[in-house]
């Protein structure tokens, strides 16, 4: 895991310039839809987020996740005529998205297939395949494959956005902003024995950032195996914040900008007024890190590109945490590379 986080940078530059190519094909086969509907699970479901919120706010359409079993075990009957179904698995090959794509297909969609691997059945089938270049990954948490999934999201939004490549120049910092922190590695073992300290963590953030929470709780939970809830802060607010006290650690992360930083930043005020064990706080601005117990320091990258960079100090800090408990963080109990859920009732 340690080794594929440090192969990232090279990743994201490679995926980067592998997709911006596509960018052209990519408005044609999205000319004249409306909606922008992702199918996802796990860690790719996270990306998936990112995506949605992209799509809103930067290329102004209408953004989803589908939920496989609406294609797998009901067979709804839906019009899809007017949207693009973009289905994301690094793999490629696991069968309720391949089986969701083919069914998106059938009821009109055109088909955008996010995978790691090109001659998977997933990209085979779709309409238009962004294959992303994250070279194979041997450690079962997804840390390279995930981050170069969040580039495709950018590429995608950016090319169906109203002025195509307008966020190339931050995209093109991306790499060097990851090198920087995993090298400098600001606040990633103090997270991680803070971390350590409790098994009761929450996670939280909002917005364009919060696929990144959704991601940090997931990778808490299977690789530090603690039960873990990422929540966004508005949801956090509207009843579960009750359950913290002097035994839960709350980790939040924030994007350096944006209109979710000033809430992040009382969040984290609250947080210690109801008396939690400890605040830590990944990104954001000076008042944020002013404002957490822990700051682990983020990308210095705009709202809209920095959860390609976001997330890797918190892979940092669930890598050094799983050591610190005495837990492999290449091969969580029970896991394996590709998941396969059930499959529908004949």
């Amino acid at each position: 895991m340690a080794r594929e986080i440090a192969e990232q940078p090279d990743a994201l530059a490679r995926t980067i310039e592998s997709l911006r190519p596509l960018r052209s094909d990519l408005r044609s086969l999205a000319d004249q839809r409306r909606a922008v509907l992702f199918v996802a699970r796990g860690s790719s479901d996270n990306a998936a987020v990112y995506g949605r919120y992209l799509v809103e706010v930067h290329a102004g359409l209408r953004g989803g996740l589908s939920a496989p079993s609406v294609a797998t075990h009901y067979h709804a009957d839906l019009d899809l005529s007017d949207a693009v179904v973009v289905s994301v698995s690094q793999s490629g090959e696991t069968g309720e998205i391949i089986e969701a794509q083919q069914w998106a297909s059938e009821h009109g969609a055109r088909t955008i297939a996010v995978t790691n691997d090109g001659d998977s059945a997933l990209a085979q089938a779709a309409d238009l395949a962004m294959i992303t270049q994250a070279g194979r990954e041997l450690a079962v948490p997804a840390t390279k494959s995930y981050t170069a999934q969040l580039a495709a999201m950018a590429v995608l939004a950016d090319a169906l956005s109203p002025k195509p490549g307008s966020l190339d120049a931050d995209l093109d910092r991306v790499p060097g902003e990851v090198q920087r922190l995993i090298d400098g590695r600001a606040g990633v073992d103090e997270a991680a024995e803070r971390l350590a300290s409790t098994p009761d963590v929450l996670v939280s953030g909002r917005g364009i950032t919060f696929g990144t929470a959704l991601e940090a709780a997931l990778k808490l939970e299977e690789t530090c195996l603690r039960p873990v809830r990422g929540l966004s802060y508005a949801d956090l607010r509207h009843g579960p914040i009750a359950v913290v006290d002097d035994e839960h650690v709350a980790l939040l992360v924030s994007a350096a900008d944006g209109p979710m930083v000033a809430g992040l930043t009382e969040l984290a005020h609250d947080l210690r007024r109801r008396g939690a064990a400890a605040t830590v706080g990944i990104g954001g601005d000076s008042t944020f890190a002013a404002a957490v117990d822990v700051a682990v320091a983020g990308p210095d990258l705009p709202e809209l590109v920095s959860p390609l960079a976001l997330v890797v100090p918190a892979q940092l800090t669930v890598e050094a945490l799983a050591r610190r408990l005495g837990l492999n963080p290449d091969a969580p109990r029970g896991l394996s590379k590709v998941t396969q859920t059930d499959t529908a009732p004949e």
